[in-house]
């Protein structure tokens, strides 16, 4: 299987630096252009129904720049052809699927704010340094995977560093699971409640960090623009948010390689991650705890250890239904964090019950088999073991009347 490697960068030489900040410019430059090309085409278009034009490929646009754009810019001459022709090509890329309505519409790029670019050709790996096309031999800090050829790498920068990024193949790994089935249930106040009963509490790095990043944001608007002093401001807000992101990171590739590697069977939820940001009082906390992130990282590590991912339906009510006795509850607020049954007297946590109630649909069981009372929504759906990570979801179909 294709996995993603990234490391940092070990660039102390001033004339590599300033190659890196050139690939990026221009693969920057040939971005902003091609999106104003293409949308005063749209713009066209629309206002001329009658004389459509034909909106462009990425081959398209790469013939157009170099007939139109680097005559007259000779620095495109100065760095690989591949930086402005792939950025052309994410363009259409991005296009494509705002035409599908999968994103939003591609926007302009600033400098220093996710610069990147990519170049293929002959690049050989070594173990602590890779040899890429008009660019030499970069170090780095981290070993790389030897005997492998990457057809292609991403460079990119974040704050003052940059890092290397490409896709190795990696043979899955195969591990004896301590543990089988295992319901996970996430959450704002716990990052993770497991069905054995453990806790994993989340970090929360922003909210740790909020009070830093808004006084370095407020000195950062009282210096001159442009100034060296702005520059450093910025900097140091870069890197500040760096970090929050590595500590989120840190502890989301933790539990989910602890889940992966011991436990047969993971359930999960089919949480609607961007229907809760849109709540006003929870989107702060909700981000600061990276659900999508977290079933990101599952999904491609249940495929490298070998185990099965497992995604329960989001109208399943796993908080509402006690676990113990398959009884339902009518309404559950959120502030209600202890779940007590009506039916049986059960008490417990309402994160572990859910929980439970999760690993319970991963089995095929119901709470209670001699009540007979049915699990709603147990038909599980398998997110693991596919051809390709990138595989298109399979809905569920399931009666929601029973919920």
């Amino acid at each position: 299987m294709l996995l993603g490697f990234k490391t940092q960068l070990r660039i102390r030489a001033p004339n590599q630096k300033i190659a890196l900040a050139k690939h990026a410019g221009t693969a920057r430059h040939a971005w902003n252009w091609g999106l104003a090309l293409t949308k005063s085409l749209l713009d066209h278009n629309q206002a001329y129904p009658d004389d459509k034009l034909k909106f462009p490929t990425a081959i398209d646009l790469h013939v157009l720049l170099v007939k139109m754009v680097k005559p007259q810019h000779q620095w495109y001459y100065q760095v690989s052809k591949c930086a402005p022709q792939y950025a052309l090509k994410q363009l259409a890329l991005a296009w494509k699927q705002a035409f599908k309505n999968i994103r939003k519409p591609p926007r302009f790029k600033k400098k220093g704010q996710r610069d990147s670019f990519t170049i293929d050709g002959a690049i050989e790996c070594g173990h602590f340094w890779i040899k890429v096309p008009k660019l030499g031999k970069l170090k780095t800090y981290e070993r790389l995977p030897c005997g492998f050829k990457p057809k292609s790498v991403t460079i990119s920068r974040t704050a003052d560093r940059w890092f290397i990024s490409f896709r190795s193949e990696i043979e899955p790994v195969s591990t004896e699971f301590v543990h089988g089935t295992v319901g996970v249930d996430l959450g704002v106040k716990t990052l993770a409640t497991l069905s054995t009963g453990e806790t994993f509490p989340g970090q929360k790095s922003y909210r740790q960090h909020e009070k830093k990043l808004a006084r370095l944001q407020w000195l950062h608007r009282r210096k001159d623009k442009g100034s060296n002093n702005w520059r450093k401001a910025q900097i140091k807000i870069a890197r500040l948010h760096r970090r929050i992101a590595n500590i989120r990171k840190d502890t989301l590739h933790k539990l989910t390689t602890y889940l992966a590697k011991n436990h047969s069977q993971i359930v999960i939820e089919d949480l609607n991650v961007s229907g809760m940001l849109k709540n006003d009082k929870l989107a702060k906390a909700i981000s600061d705890m990276g659900f999508y992130e977290f079933r990101r990282q599952l999904e491609y590590k249940c495929q490298l250890y070998g185990s099965k991912l497992v995604v329960v339906s989001r109208w399943m009510p796993s908080s509402k239904t006690c676990s113990h006795c398959g009884e339902k509850k009518e309404t559950l607020s959120l502030s209600e964090r202890t779940f007590e049954c009506s039916n049986c007297g059960v008490k417990l946590d309402r994160d572990l019950n859910a929980a439970i109630n999760l690993s319970h649909c991963g089995l095929g069981v119901s709470p209670n088999v001699a009540s007979g009372v049915a699990m709603a929504g147990s038909l599980p759906v398998s997110a693991c073991r596919l051809d390709s990570a990138d595989t298109t979801r399979v809905k569920q179909e399931e009666n929601v009347s029973n919920c």
